[in-house]
């Protein structure tokens, strides 16, 4: 089923956003969204080099991770007052929720390898 999403997504074009598998929180939207289960967030700016080359990263852990943890992400630009509350400094930051506390961050940009056992270790 997964192979069947991956190639359904690569044949429309679309990103895994487009298919609603990674969400992009608002200041509205964000204590909402995290309060229950694992979450990790993207804490992203569009000018931002090093967060469009993890962007991919995150697209496939998004169909890895289906069912046991969500990924989302916050553009640091636009939600400017979720960027402040959390202390957001440089980007990319990847903060790991469980349950609407925040239980890990990573800071850098990272490897596909480095992402998936950082969302692991809370999953």
């Amino acid at each position: 089923m997964w192979a069947a999403l991956s190639y359904e997504v690569l044949k429309l074009g679309e990103s895994m956003s487009d298919k609603g598998l990674i969400k992009h929180l608002t200041d509205d939207s964000f204590k909402k969204e995290v309060a229950t289960g694992v979450t990790l967030v993207d804490f992203h700016a569009d000018w931002c080099g090093p967060c469009r080359m993890l962007a991919p990263v995150l697209e496939q852990l998004s169909l890895e991770m289906l069912g046991k943890a969500s990924i989302a992400k916050v553009d640091i630009d636009s939600e400017q007052k979720t960027a402040a509350e959390f202390q957001i400094t440089s980007v990319p930051t990847l903060i790991l929720f469980k349950n609407g506390k925040e239980v890990n961050r990573l800071i850098g940009l990272r490897n596909a390898e480095a992402v998936k056992n950082f969302l692991l270790s809370a999953v």
